[in-house]
């Protein structure tokens, strides 16, 4: 556990960027992002003719060749500035920068309560028109890691325990979370996604502050 907490402390960097060029950036790989996500969907169900498909797969080649000229050799991790901005856009649910990733935005309410809106595409798939189990508990790991973080308990996942009440449909979908309480290092959390006719999958979620290396037991899994 502690070489991994180690590992995670190295890649969690105030990269001193200032304001404005993480707006750049944002408004640059964010776009990109939004491009790549686009053809997952199209590699599922796209029927066009072979040489339109051989055409399309010379454009990714040149796209590879083109943004492979320059780039990191280790994940995003969790990166910040003076001004308290953090950025974990290559976070796998929620990641600004990565393209599997099903959350456009996580919002707050006063209350504490965390959600989404959000929509899940044909390449979510697992049980036939249906989102795959494996998805739902990635979104609920993030929906209630962020519950636990707003409500004063920030930390990694323990326990997550789902309760899968009917098929999750692909399309629109809507998730929430909220802790529910604390104990020591602990935060317990509940929430759920529903879909167009009701709740589909519930969690209950068990949060651990770790003890970090340098002892602040600082929030260093906050998203912005």
């Amino acid at each position: 556990m502690t070489d991994a907490l180690d590992a995670a402390a190295r890649l969690f960097v105030n990269d001193g960027l200032s304001e404005d060029e993480i707006a750049r950036q944002a408004a640059l790989y964010g776009p990109l992002a939004d491009d790549v996500r686009a053809l997952i969907p199209l590699a599922v169900q796209s029927r066009a003719d072979d040489d339109d498909v051989r055409r399309a797969r010379e454009h990714l080649a040149a796209a590879r060749e083109l943004l492979g000229r320059r780039k990191e050799d280790h994940p995003f991790g969790t990166r910040f500035n003076d001004a308290g901005n953090f950025r974990v856009w290559g976070n796998a649910a929620m990641g600004l920068r990565n393209a599997i990733a099903p959350l456009p935005r996580i919002n707050q309410d006063p209350d504490g309560r965390v959600w989404a809106d959000f929509h899940l595409h044909v390449g979510f798939e697992g049980p036939a028109g249906h989102t795959h189990g494996g998805v739902s508990a990635l979104i609920l790991d993030q929906l209630l890691g962020d519950a636990a973080r707003v409500g004063g308990s920030p930390g990694m996942t323990g326990t997550l325990t789902l309760r899968y009440r009917r098929p999750t449909p692909l399309g629109d979908l809507h998730g929430e979370a909220k802790l529910d309480r604390i104990e020591g290092r602990k935060g317990f959390v509940t929430g759920h996604i529903a879909g167009p006719h009701g709740i589909c999958v519930e969690a209950e979620g068990i949060f651990i502050r770790p003890n970090w290396p340098d002892g602040n037991g600082r929030d260093r899994h906050r998203a912005g």
